[in-house]
């Protein structure tokens, strides 16, 4: 991640150890690292031994009642809460659910495209609700954080990717951190099983199964849940 992120990477991790503010709201543009950010505190909270859960709310078919005992958990992780504004029945229970974990000492974090002023809230007091935290923007990677993004990637995973490989690879994959980093595995598992390492050649052939995987909506799934959360890491 961006060193211009610095403090909301601060606030996360103090939010998933305990130490910090028991609500937070971030926002940011799509691709922005949002979603990888939400999955790596949980990971964090699940292996301190605490109940958490991660709910995207923009996955298809959700109803409200979804959020229903969610405050049982320790920790609460609501992403794209964009999806849900203006649906009346959605931000009433989103309301009830800050109410119910405040009551019970839980920490939620909620994460969306706006910042709350501009989500398009009909309910006044959720709208209340999401500002009651501190609110920190998460700031897309530039082309140079990409770069650096896989540089330091490919050092940890014992790649070799020169300059031309880097240029390449960033103008031709999406600017998703987390696509990246999904690219940055399936090269290094290529890598091992063909025990070398990678060229212009190999990678262009990953990247059209790359092209075509992330073109089906069914396969685009985050797949780094048990990340590591770490100051250079984004969504």
């Amino acid at each position: 991640m961006s060193h211009g992120n610095a403090s909301v990477v601060a606030a996360v991790r103090h939010w998933a150890d305990g130490s910090g503010e028991p609500y937070l709201y971030i926002h940011g543009a799509a691709a922005s690292g949002k979603s990888r950010l939400l999955v790596c505190a949980a990971g964090e909270i699940r292996q301190r031994g605490l109940s958490v859960i991660y709910l995207p709310l923009d996955t298809p078919k959700l109803t409200p009642d979804v959020l229903d005992d969610l405050e049982q958990r320790d920790a609460i992780l609501l992403d794209a809460v964009q999806a849900i504004a203006g649906n009346r029945a959605w931000e009433q229970a989103l309301f009830n659910l800050y109410n119910r974990a405040r009551d019970a000492r839980r920490r939620l974090l909620a994460a969306a495209r706006q910042p709350t002023g501009r989500l398009g809230l009909q309910l006044p007091d959720l709208s209340s609700r999401l500002a009651a935290g501190p609110s920190y923007n998460l700031k897309p990677l530039s082309d140079a954080g990409r770069a650096e993004l896989l540089r330091i990637g490919a050092e940890q995973r014992g790649l070799r990717l020169g300059d031309a490989m880097i240029s390449y690879i960033l103008s031709r994959c999406p600017r998703d951190p987390g696509v990246l980093r999904e690219l940055l595995d399936t090269i290094d598992r290529s890598a091992l099983a063909e025990q070398r390492q990678p060229s212009i050649r190999s990678i262009g052939r990953l990247l059209e199964q790359l092209e075509r995987s992330t073109s089906d909506p069914q396969t685009n799934t985050l797949s780094a849940a048990e990340e590591q959360f770490q100051p250079n890491a984004a969504d």
